[in-house]
């Protein structure tokens, strides 16, 4: 949990340079491996709706030129914003020189999302569609995508979209690729096509934890069951004099799913403090993907406000000794008055290295977002053998060096606890609570957002509220 920290981050700076060079390079130069249709395929596009109910990305493929090109051997992504994590598209074909039967489109997700993509609608063709001579085009293909709840959708933050494209154009926002090779268009960046990406479905295999929180009570006994451990016994964090209070931990339904909710209360006094965390027993997490949906409160839900109150999912290891650096810890904390020396709400995600705890001393590296969080929100952490990543409702929060990967496997943890009682001078009684949708850790696969509220959906289609298949360490 952050404290204020050194903040120490060890980098190769041969690395670095490498990659920067590479990566500059990347915008300017086609793989080398394309074909000699490299650069004499072009893509013209223009809007056909500038609305909210659906997209109309209107598409000409021309081939300038002196060989025929099997359009079965052509692919082209538009690339596109998701309007949340959870939301699916349909694809449809209005019309088509080379006919709708023989034009195909897939959804599929990004590995790197970015602040205007994180999803591509990948439009293809059938052998029907035969072959695209030299100095010809495809003619119009008037295609369009639409949520499938039929709610409006946003295109002013997506990639590709052009709503001052209302005539055929040359558009280098969308790709278009020959037999594997990208042959037009840039992507957004970090995505070249020919990268691997997560496809829209989540991948198959892969031990999992998922837990949708469909208990009936702190003491239901499926909680120990599954994992779980309702904590009671003393210690920090939080104030002098607080109580881990298990009942504090309750079950109900919203939105037609089963919600964990954790409440903190306290009327100004240590004693009077009862504070919530809920943790796994083992600690067997590490490398991969873990995702939850919590509800960030900025208000009490009775009483005065102003707590320095700290709202958690996060995953954690013991420190063996003062600095050891074995040590792993990876936050998702929600100050909604500040503290720590903060004036108001702040998100800190936070990677630990390892800390001392008397006198104190932190390494750690955090990324920071002041302002309100209050209600739900989708928040994945991926971990791989070189990167953590940070995503706040599918957006990409924060990066995190290799020098704080983790050593040992960790636990899952929730909880809501006060750092101090100087927030506010009353001794009147008041409430918080966080409370939990569900949490999901997918071991050694590093799953986009998409992908994630993909495999929880399906988890929900079929009725699972529980599975666990990851190994004890």
């Amino acid at each position: 949990m952050p404290r204020p920290s050194l903040g120490r981050t060890r980098k190769n700076a041969l690395t670095f340079a490498i990659a920067a060079v590479l990566g500059c390079a990347g915008l300017a130069a086609q793989p080398a491996t394309a074909n000699a249709a490299q650069g004499e395929l072009t893509v013209q596009y223009h809007t056909g709706s500038t609305g909210s109910d659906q997209a109309e990305p209107w598409l000409k493929v021309k081939n300038g030129g002196a060989a025929g090109v099997a359009l079965s051997g052509l692919k082209v992504r538009y690339y596109f914003k998701s309007d949340a994590p959870s939301t699916t598209y349909r694809f449809a074909c209005s019309w088509a020189v080379k006919g709708c039967a023989n034009v195909t489109g897939t959804f599929g997700t990004l590995a790197r999302p970015t602040a205007n993509a994180d999803r591509y609608l990948e439009i293809g063709f059938t052998a029907g569609a035969g072959s695209l001579a030299p100095g010809t085009d495809t003619g119009d293909l008037q295609l369009r995508f639409y949520r499938s709840d039929w709610q409006p959708l946003n295109q002013a933050d997506d990639y590709s979209f052009g709503p001052a494209q209302t005539a055929y154009g040359n558009w280098s926002k969308v790709t278009a690729q020959l037999d594997g090779a990208v042959v037009w268009g840039s992507a957004p960046e970090g995505n070249d096509p020919t990268d691997p990406t997560d496809p829209t479905d989540p991948p198959a295999g892969g031990a999992a934890l998922f837990d949708d929180f469909d208990y009936t009570a702190y003491n239901d006994p499926k909680i120990s069951a599954h994992g779980w451990n309702v904590r009671s016994n003393s210690g920090g964090p939080g104030v002098p004099g607080a109580t881990w209070a298990p009942e504090n931990v309750t079950f109900s339904s919203s939105g037609g799913n089963s919600v964990m909710n954790l409440e903190t209360s306290t009327s100004g006094t240590g004693e009077s403090t009862r504070q919530t965390e809920v943790l796994t027993k083992a600690t067997k997490f590490k490398n991969g993907t873990y995702a939850a949906r919590i509800k960030f409160g900025d208000a009490p839900r009775s009483g005065p406000d102003g707590d320095h109150l700290v709202q958690t999912f996060f995953t954690i290891n013991d420190l063996k000794a003062p600095m050891a650096d074995d040590y792993a810890e990876y936050d998702f904390e929600y100050l909604p008055n500040g503290g720590w020396g903060e004036p108001s709400n702040i998100l800190y995600t936070t990677s630990w290295e390892t800390y001392n705890p008397d006198p104190w001393q932190a390494v750690n590296q955090h990324t920071e977002g002041r302002q309100s969080y209050d209600g739900w929100h989708d928040v994945v952490l991926t971990i791989d053998n070189s990167t953590i990543r940070y995503y706040v409702d599918g957006r990409l929060f924060g990066t995190h060096d290799a020098a704080y990967l983790p050593e040992r496997p960790m636990s899952i943890n929730f909880n809501q606890w006060l750092i101090d009682l100087t927030g506010q001078s009353s001794t009147s009684p008041r409430k918080y609570d966080e409370q939990v949708d569900y949490v999901l850790h997918v071991k050694d696969q590093v799953l986009t957002p998409a992908t994630v509220a993909a495999k929880v959906a399906a988890y929900r289609s079929a009725g699972t509220t529980f599975e666990d298949t990851v190994p004890s360490s």
